[in-house]
């Protein structure tokens, strides 16, 4: 049986490697959709999504102009000079973004379908408790 957190890392890998299958069929990567939900959820300037996502101003510039290459959002000038931008999603952005959406709550359904709601409850106390343990260190 693998030690604790080796098991751990190689269970994040594999679920990182199906999201990554995941979001490539709607054409985009992992940090981009990422960044989608957050101007999916209103946060629809630079300076928002820079909070929220942690992102420097130059990875986020990197990221929003890709997204604006694939038409998955558009961005708005605002503001007395014209130099505030308000970035909104398109149509082909919603529907990527649901498609992701659905096929991650599918791959959940089919990795917890046999556990019990005791089990899945049980690994979530424990994850969290892990999680503080690490914080703390």
């Amino acid at each position: 049986m693998k030690d604790i957190l080796v098991a751990l890392n190689s269970a994040a890998k594999n679920h990182r490697s199906q999201i990554f299958s995941i979001t490539k069929a709607t054409g985009l990567t992992i940090s981009e959709w990422k960044l989608l939900t957050q101007v999916i959820a209103g946060n629809t300037t630079q300076e928002k999504l820079s909070e929220t996502t942690k992102l420097d101003i130059s990875t986020l510039s990197r990221q929003l102009k890709r997204l604006l290459e694939k038409e998955m959002i558009e961005k708005t000038a605002v503001g007395r000079d014209k130099r505030q931008l308000i970035y909104t999603v398109t149509e082909k952005g919603t529907k990527s973004s649901e498609y992701v959406e659905a096929e991650i709550a599918k791959l959940t359904e089919r990795v917890f379908n046999h556990w019990t709601d005791e089990e899945k409850n049980l690994l979530k106390i424990l994850i969290n408790r892990l999680e503080q343990s690490l914080d703390r260190i």
